[in-house]
C-alpha cells in the first residue's frame, strides 16, 4: 500500500496550460480576489503569467509562488506584505497597489536561503559523521549531482544537465518535489529527502529560514517494491520467472548481471595475463588469479598486506578494504571481519608470490611503483580503453581474448566473483559456508551472484 503523502498542500501553486504557465490559488484567498476583482471567485482563482513553459520559467514562477504564499500566509501583515502588483515577485499582473489600500510601503523581503546553499552548510557538518567513501560516492556525489539536476550519460560518459535542479530553488515543496521528479533510484531518493530534512530541521535550530513547515518530510512517498522476494513472476509473453531470475532495482548493475565465467574460460583469462608481454598486465596475473580462486571483492585484494595471509594455519583474514577514490583503507563492505580458508591450490599461489623479504605490512598484491592498485588501474590490463583523438585502442587481457574469439563474451573484473561463487556452487560446496567466506547472504548469492545453470534438472533419488 503506497504511502500517504504528509506534505501539506501549497496555497499558491504552479501549473501549466497550452504551453502558458499559471498560478493556482487556494479558495482561502477567494475573499482576497474579492477585494480584487470586485466579486468572489466560484471556485479556486488562476491566473495567467504570461510566461511560456521552460525550466528558467518553471524556476521564477515557483519562486514567486513561495513569496506570495509566505507573504499571504501572515494574518496579520499580509496587506503590508502582499504586493498584488506583483512586481515584488518579479512579476507583473494587472492590478495596482491602490486595489487594497495598503497601509504602508511594501517592504523588501529577504528571501529564502536556495536548497544548494542549505546543502553546502549541510556538508561541511556531515562529512565527519559518514565513512569517506561513503561521503565523496553518496553526498558529495550523487545526492549533490541530483540536486543540480545532473543526470549521468552513459554514452559519453559526462554529466548532461537536464536544466530541472533544486539547487538554485529557495528551499521550498517545488524544490522537494523536483528531488521526487529526479531518475534516481528510489533507494537514493529516499535517502536524499532524508538528509534534507535534517538539513533543513538543522537550519531551522540555527533561526536561517522563516519556513516553520519542513517541505523535504515527504520521504514517505518514496515506495520501494516491497512484494515477497521469492514470489514468481510472468513476463509480459507469459513466461514465467523465477524469483531468483527477477532482478532488484536497486543494486550495483554488475550485481545485477549473474553471468559467470566457465571455469575453461576462468583458466584461460588467467593464462593470457602470466604469459602477456606487456609489463603491467603481467604484473596484474596474481591479483587476477587471486580475485578467481576467492570470489572476494576488489578493494578487500588491493588492501590485503601479508600480516594477513597466515600460511601456516591455512588462513586468510579479511577486514580491510582500499577504496581508490579517497586513495584510503577503509572497512570492508559489511564492515565485518572473516577468516577465508585456503585450499591447496589458493595456498600454492601465496606461497609462490610472496617475497622472501616480505615484512608484515607490505600489500599483497601492488603496481609495478609500488603503490595500491585501484579499480581504475585493474580495469586498464583487463577492460578496453576508449579510442582518443590521435592515439590508438590499448586493449585489456580480456577484451583481447573476446575479439579473438577465445572467450564467449566480455565480463568485468567484478564477474571474478560471480565465478568463484557459480563454480564453488555448482561443485556442491555447502552454500552457508560460501556466504560466509564471500561475506553476503545465502538468498544474495541466489539472486546475484550465481549464474543459473539452466541444463539442471531434479535428480532421480
Amino acid at each position: 500500500m503506497q504511502a500517504k503523502n504528509t506534505a501539506p498542500k501549497p496555497l499558491v501553486s504552479v501549473y501549466a496550460e497550452k504551453g502558458v504557465l499559471a498560478f493556482r490559488f487556494s479558495s482561502k484567498y477567494n475573499s482576497l480576489f474579492e477585494i480584487l476583482d470586485g466579486k468572489a471567485p466560484t471556485k479556486q482563482r488562476t491566473m495567467g503569467l504570461g510566461l511560456r513553459e521552460s525550466p528558467e520559467n518553471w524556476k521564477l514562477a515557483q519562486s514567486a509562488a513561495l513569496r506570495i504564499e509566505r507573504d499571504l500566509s501572515d494574518s496579520e501583515n499580509w496587506q503590508i506584505l502582499f504586493d498584488p502588483t506583483f512586481v515584488k515577485y518579479g512579476l507583473a499582473v494587472k492590478y495596482t497597489s491602490a486595489a487594497l489600500k495598503l497601509a504602508a510601503p511594501i517592504p523588501e523581503v529577504e528571501p529564502e536561503i536556495t536548497v544548494g546553499a542549505m546543502w553546502e552548510d549541510y556538508l561541511i557538518w556531515k562529512q565527519p559523521q559518514v565513512e569517506p567513501s561513503t561521503f565523496q560516492a553518496s553526498f558529495s556525489g550523487t545526492f549533490t549531482n541530483t540536486l543540480k539536476g545532473l543526470v549521468w550519460d552513459k554514452k559519453t560518459s559526462t554529466f548532461s544537465n537536464t536544466q530541472n535542479g533544486a539547487w538554485d530553488l529557495p528551499i521550498s515543496t517545488a524544490a522537494a518535489n523536483l528531488v521526487l521528479a529526479h531518475t534516481l533510484c528510489a533507494q537514493n531518493k529516499k535517502k536524499l529527502l532524508s538528509a534534507l530534512s535534517e538539513a533543513f530541521t538543522r537550519l531551522q535550530s540555527q533561526g536561517k529560514t522563516k519556513l516553520t513547515v519542513n517541505p523535504f518530510l515527504i520521504v514517505n512517498t518514496v515506495t520501494e517494491n516491497k512484494t515477497d522476494k521469492y514470489k514468481s513472476s510472468f513476463t509480459v509473453d507469459g513466461v514465467i520467472r523465477l524469483w531468483y531470475e527477477i532482478q532488484d532495482s536497486e543494486t550495483n548493475p554488475e550485481e545485477k548481471d549473474r553471468r559467470a565465467f566457465t571455469k575453461d574460460e576462468r583458466d584461460v583469462i588467467i593464462k593470457a595475463f602470466y604469459e602477456s608481454d606487456k609489463p603491467g598486465q603481467l604484473q596484474a596475473a596474481s591479483l587476477v588469479e587471486f580475485l578467481f580462486l576467492t570470489g572476494c571483492r576488489s578493494g578487500e585484494a588491493f588492501a590485503l598486506t601479508w600480516n594477513n595471509v597466515r600460511c601456516d594455519n591455512n588462513q586468510i583474514v579479511i577486514h580491510k578494504s582500499y577504496a581508490g577514490g579517497i586513495k584510503q583503507v577503509k572497512a570492508t563492505k559489511k564492515n565485518d571481519t572473516r577468516l577465508f580458508l585456503m585450499y591447496p591450490k589458493l595456498r600454492e599461489l601465496l606461497l609462490r608470490i610472496k617475497p622472501v623479504d616480505a615484512q608484515p605490512n607490505d600489500l599483497v598484491f601492488h603496481l609495478m611503483n609500488g603503490n595500491s592498485y585501484n579499480s581504475s588501474s585493474l580495469n586498464d590490463v583487463w577492460n578496453h580503453v576508449p579510442s582518443q583523438k590521435g592515439r590508438l585502442r590499448r586493449l585489456g587481457v580480456v577484451t583481447q581474448l573476446v575479439e579473438s574469439g577465445i572467450i564467449s563474451c566480455y565480463l568485468s573484473p567484478y564477474h571474478t566473483r560471480h565465478t568463484f561463487i557459480t563454480l564453488q556452487a555448482r561443485g556442491g560446496v555447502d552454500l552457508v559456508m560460501l556466504s560466509g567466506i564471500c561475506s553476503t547472504g545465502v538468498d544474495v548469492i541466489m539472486k546475484h551472484y550465481l549464474e543459473h545453470d539452466k541444463s539442471a534438472s531434479p535428480l532421480d533419488l
